[in-house]
């Protein structure tokens, strides 16, 4: 049974908090409104208490009074996070976990960016013990088919998207490992597809392989990817999984919840 609060001379005010958040945590599950009997009923507060906070919280607009003694999330929370999510930035939410990254591997980490045919490199995290004797420079471009993240974002076209590219772009070449026909590009990003990772043998620089891992929004959509780069031979499997973890963090940062896609990342 609820608990009557009347002989209480005074609420912590953390617990007040607490029971707010609890109240707006039983809205959040329902998609329509919800009587003040049930989220008295759900929460285990006494119908006063519930009554009072949800006026506290509908003074603030984070519940609105569908009608008389119905309930639901209100607009301001909409706002807020729209302010939370415009000011979140893929670089910003990358820099510390792919610094980490490069920590563990000891290899340079790549945060790039698609824009039309190219990926931009916009953030790097490297070191002169990498061993590495090609570094792109921040700002620099590529084709998409030639980087592990390109084939990332390729992946996520259609069919015809992908035909298109290539009738736009070519499909030409660096090296001798570059994929110029358009069945080995469809065969390579039906792997991707498959197997939610992306790697680069050799194709737009000789001696350098990379893999790369997507970076997602709240949204679900493709926004990013984070490649490591390694010379040819020394390129290790193992690195995936601390690759993905860090892809998975950074999503995370972002809103993206992995439970309610189907992207592996």
């Amino acid at each position: 049974m609820p608990k009557s609060e009347s002989s209480v001379p005074s609420t912590p005010t953390v617990q007040v908090i607490e029971r707010m958040f609890a109240l707006m945590d039983v809205l959040a599950s329902r998609k329509e409104s919800i009587s003040l009997k049930e989220i008295s009923e759900k929460t285990g507060l006494h119908p006063s208490t519930t009554h009072r906070l949800l006026n506290d919280l509908a003074i603030g607009r984070f519940v609105d009074r569908s009608q008389p003694g119905s309930y639901r999330l209100g607009m301001r929370l909409l706002e807020l996070g729209n302010l939370v999510k415009n000011r979140l930035n893929v670089r910003d939410a990358a820099l510390v976990p792919m610094r980490r990254l490069h920590k563990l591997i000891q290899q340079p980490v790549n945060l790039s960016m698609r824009q039309g045919d190219e990926i931009i490199y916009i953030e790097r995290a490297f070191s002169e013990r990498s061993g590495m004797q090609v570094v792109r420079a921040i700002g620099g471009r590529a084709p998409l088919h030639l980087t592990s993240v390109g084939k990332l974002f390729l992946a996520t076209d259609d069919p015809q998207r992908v035909r298109a590219y290539a009738t736009r772009t070519g499909l030409s070449g660096h090296t001798k490992n570059s994929l110029t026909d358009l069945s080995t590009l469809e065969r390579e990003l039906s792997k991707v597809q498959q197997y939610g990772y992306a790697q680069d043998n050799e194709e737009l620089e000789l001696g350098v392989r990379c893999m790369a891992s997507g970076i997602y929004d709240d949204q679900g959509a493709l926004v990013a990817g984070l490649s490591i780069s390694a010379p040819a031979g020394r390129l290790e499997e193992q690195w995936l999984p601390k690759l993905q973890a860090t892809t998975q963090e950074i999503s995370a940062t972002l809103g993206f919840n992995v439970k309610d896609t189907h992207h592996k990342a």
